[in-house]
């Protein structure tokens, strides 16, 4: 099993900048790769950026060049640095862990992120 508890969330006006952390416990050696998703009300979950186990990272092309996902030295805990925020980043974020010991991710509990214009 993997826990994933997500902090950093809250509210920001427009072009402000907030850095989301996700810790990962539990079968950590287990992890292939980490990522944020969100879900604004009314929409689908959504990816926002990933990165694997050997540092790979991948962004949807509404964040790209906005938002950077990193991780600490021990490969944990995974952060989500957003600059330039939009009142259309408004969403709940959730961390996801992509594991060895079964085919679905493993999620957060999610954090909410509000950008007042």
């Amino acid at each position: 099993q993997v826990q994933l508890v997500e902090s950093g969330g809250g509210l920001v006006q427009a072009g402000g900048s907030l850095r989301l952390s996700c810790a990962a416990s539990g079968s950590i050696f287990s992890i292939n790769a980490m990522g944020w998703y969100r879900q604004a009300p009314g929409k689908q979950r959504e990816l926002v950026a990933t990165i694997t186990n050997v540092g790979s990272t991948n962004y949807a092309d509404s964040v790209k060049g906005r938002f950077t996902i990193s991780r600490g030295s021990a490969k944990q805990p995974v952060y989500l640095q957003m600059n330039s925020l939009k009142p259309e980043d408004t969403a709940v974020y959730y961390c996801a862990a992509e594991s060895a010991l079964r085919y679905r991710p493993y999620w957060g509990q999610g954090t909410q992120v509000t950008v007042s214009s």
